[in-house]
């Protein structure tokens, strides 16, 4: 039986990217799109709102841009290293995103990630529709997710840390025995029971007692 489990974000947390932003960038809609994702992060807007505003702009993208944005995005110095250090402890380490499973089974399956979960892109006849299939993963969703798991695993919610920097991050972060804030936007710098402004996060493996 796992002895904790660490649930983190994807976007600007696990990644340096946000993930959208590529794909908007490659439909010609990356600067509304990053200002929406902007204000999403805040606080500021409704997240499942903003999500299929912004999912919307993809509308007509060949299914082929999928393999080519994969290939920009940029694992955030220290993962492999903190992933590593959990395992060795008896730890589980996953991710709930609400990014998309096209883009983030590939990272999560090369680091080696123990769980994950994520939205998903609707395609029809090779094309982004621009919508979405199945349960959209807000920030409630992050936080059920994170209950789920600790109850498959038999982890006490006490032994449980929640990693993110923004306001959809906010509802696992409130139910963990530790929340960090990782460059963190103003609701979570609020919130998070401790700030990491590095981003390098092989720095959870103090926190976490297995480090330093």
């Amino acid at each position: 039986m796992p002895r904790f489990l660490v649930v983190l974000d994807v976007d600007s947390t696990l990644i340096e990217n946000e993930v959208i932003e590529l794909l908007a960038d490659a439909a010609g809609s990356g600067e509304a799109v990053a200002e929406i994702t902007s204000r999403a992060m805040n606080g500021e807007l409704d997240f499942e709102q903003s999500l299929r505003t912004r999912v919307g702009t993809l509308a007509g993208l060949p299914e082929s841009v999928i393999p080519e944005v994969s290939r920009l995005i940029t694992v955030t110095r220290g993962v492999p290293e903190m992933i590593s250090g959990v395992h060795a402890a008896g730890g589980r380490v996953a991710v709930v995103s609400g990014g998309f499973h096209e883009l983030i089974d590939p990272v999560a399956a090369t680091l080696g990630l123990d769980h994950w979960r994520a939205n998903r892109l609707e395609v029809v006849g090779g094309v982004l529709t621009g919508g979405l299939v199945g349960p959209i993963i807000d920030a409630e969703a992050k936080a059920s997710t994170l209950r789920q798991w600790a109850a498959d695993f038999g982890i006490p919610l006490s032994r449980t840390v929640a990693v993110g920097d923004g306001a959809n991050d906010l509802p696992m972060m409130a139910i963990t025995g530790l929340s960090v804030g990782f460059d963190a936007k103003a609701p979570v710098r609020d919130l998070a029971d401790v700030l990491m402004d590095v981003r390098d996060l092989s720095q959870l493996l103090p926190l976490l007692g297995l480090r330093g």
